[in-house]
């Protein structure tokens, strides 16, 4: 059809319908008609009734045809699909997201990472910008995911989703690893699936770190500890984060014989901050795994770890971004990350 064959009267009355119906995130919908929602399950090649998710607490369940729909809805294109759903199975496999973690007071959004060729194919993002907006493939990924919690699990803001302040961009936070300028191999490939791949968790905030002049490895990793160990992100007694790390400190960290598991390593030694310095937020004590309180008694220069020991394979380290500048960003999960990648499988091409 011709752009001049398009009826825009008609395209507005469908967008409207759609808000009127409570299904938009706040921004236009793309109608899903039959055609394009089977387009959309041809892409897939899985069953429409197979179900994906299930929400326990209000027994709800989502389907590979509610998640067609829904990324119909993001804007997403067909070949886009087998992505959602390789994201959605990670987010799965996070135990947050299988419970409240979706309605959680800290209002938590994903954090999609996409590894393989199907990068470049699909145009997703991994150089600048890359956690900006202005791609399709990166926005419309996140924007399904947080159509079908919406329509699907019918978490809505004020109702079930009890986000306190919640996070910008909670629903847009997809990006491409920059394989093509990381000194290791790609990240899902690291944790066992090569080619096209998804790693997911679910994030609480992200921050980021401007160091530009430093060229020795321990004062840019005592930074990236720095941020890491500040108290305000501690409401337990450990928590876990991760770095996705700008393509120059990447290399940089590489060039003087640091492994990614070797920065997870130095991260998790290194990042906390000392009790004295947590007494003066009220956070000094803590019992076991339970909630933090002001008043431990213990001396004030014992240093505490943001990270458990034992849990360095569970720092997630990524490379994305382009060689503008020495920025790089911490990432902060909202509970665990489980540390497995999904590989994405196309059905019929669409």
């Amino acid at each position: 059809m011709s752009v001049a064959e398009l009826d825009a009267d008609a395209a507005q009355l469908a967008v409207e319908h759609c808000y009127e119906q409570g299904w938009s995130d706040g921004l236009p919908l793309v109608p899903a008609t039959r055609p394009l929602v089977d387009r959309f399950l041809a892409a897939a090649g899985r069953p429409a009734d197979e179900v994906i998710g299930h929400m326990p607490q209000l027994d709800r369940s989502v389907t590979v045809e509610l998640a067609a729909i829904n990324a119909v809805m993001a804007g997403c294109l067909p070949e886009y699909f087998p992505v959602v759903l390789a994201a959605w199975e990670a987010l799965m496999n996070e135990r947050a997201a299988k419970g409240g973690g979706w309605q959680s007071t800290s209002g938590p959004a994903p954090l999609i990472i996409v590894n393989g060729p199907i990068r470049n194919e699909l145009g997703f993002n991994s150089t600048g910008g890359v956690f900006g907006p202005g791609f399709r493939a990166n926005a419309t990924v996140a924007r399904a995911i947080g159509l079908i919690v919406r329509n699907v699990f019918g978490v809505h803001p004020h109702e079930l989703e009890q986000a306190t302040q919640g996070l910008p961009g909670r629903w847009s936070i997809c990006i491409g690893e920059n394989e093509e300028e990381s000194p290791w191999p790609p990240l899902a490939a690291d944790r066992g699936v090569t080619g096209n791949a998804v790693t997911a968790t679910l994030l609480r905030t992200c921050e980021y770190v401007d160091n530009r002049h430093t060229t020795d490895p321990e004062l840019l990793l005592g930074d990236f500890a720095d941020t890491i160990g500040r108290s305000g992100s501690l409401i337990f007694k450990h928590a876990l984060v991760g770095v996705v790390l700008c393509p120059e400190h990447a290399n940089l960290l590489a060039g003087a014989g640091y492994s990614r598991s070797d920065v997870a390593a130095w991260l998790a030694e290194h990042s906390g901050r000392t009790t004295g310095q947590l007494a003066r937020a009220g956070k000094d004590h803590n019992d076991g795994a339970g909630v933090r309180f002001p008043g431990s008694g213990e001396p004030a220069d014992d240093f505490q770890r943001t990270i458990a020991p034992g849990n360095e394979d569970r720092v997630l380290i990524a490379v994305a971004g382009s060689r503008n500048a020495g920025i790089s960003m911490v990432v902060r999960y909202f509970a665990d990350w489980s540390g497995n990648s999904v590989a994405i499988r196309a059905g019929e091409a669409s």
